[in-house]
């Protein structure tokens, strides 16, 4: 197995941890106290773990591409183990009210939407490469992510919450790269009509 596969085997391997962390003990800790917000010590540790899978996403697509070390198994576990991981952490903060439950529900729906355009396409022998949406929809989702779970820290400074503000766009990116996959694909899913 080469290092970008690994890689991406490492990513799927930080989300139960992340959600062992997130339900621990640690939860009933008190939080600190940071520029008229409050982050606590689960915050932190998942905030890393997720800063640290992320970057697992960036760097297995970087080694691959630079080392022609792109397989089967790596084109289908990457997306997976991108979706699984920030599909995670969405439910996570929707369960505890951070977001609202229909940024999720849109995600999630738009992950399986796309999933299965990919699917008829590939049975009709046609491969459906990323689009610049989709790896906006990625980022987007990342940054938002990693802003909530800094629960707004710097922003709470100035009463403005950028953290929502960023998971609504990432929400609406998502929709707009569904719509882009359905669009661009529309051949495909509507022959048989």
């Amino acid at each position: 197995m080469n290092l970008p596969n690994k890689l991406t085997l490492l990513r799927i391997a930080m989300i139960p941890l992340i959600v062992a962390i997130y339900y621990s003990p640690l939860r009933n800790l008190e939080g600190y106290s940071v520029l008229n917000s409050t982050i606590s010590l689960v915050d932190i540790l998942v905030l890393v773990i997720f800063a640290l899978a992320s970057f697992t996403d960036y760097l297995d697509g970087m080694i691959a591409r630079r080392d022609n070390l792109i397989t089967t198994f790596g084109k289908f576990a990457d997306p997976i183990a991108d979706k699984l991981l920030v599909n995670t952490l969405l439910l996570l903060l929707a369960g505890e009210q951070t977001i609202p439950i229909i940024v999720p529900i849109i995600m999630i729906s738009r992950d399986m939407i796309v999933d299965a355009i990919r699917l008829v396409s590939s049975s009709n022998n046609r491969v459906i490469a990323a689009s610049y949406w989709g790896k906006l929809k990625t980022v987007t989702q990342m940054v938002a992510i990693i802003m909530l779970l800094l629960r707004n820290i710097p922003f709470s400074l100035l009463g403005v919450r950028v953290d929502l503000v960023m998971i609504m766009v990432a929400t609406a990116v998502s929709l707009i790269s569904g719509i882009d996959y359905f669009v661009k694909n529309r051949d495909i899913i509507l022959e048989s009509i």
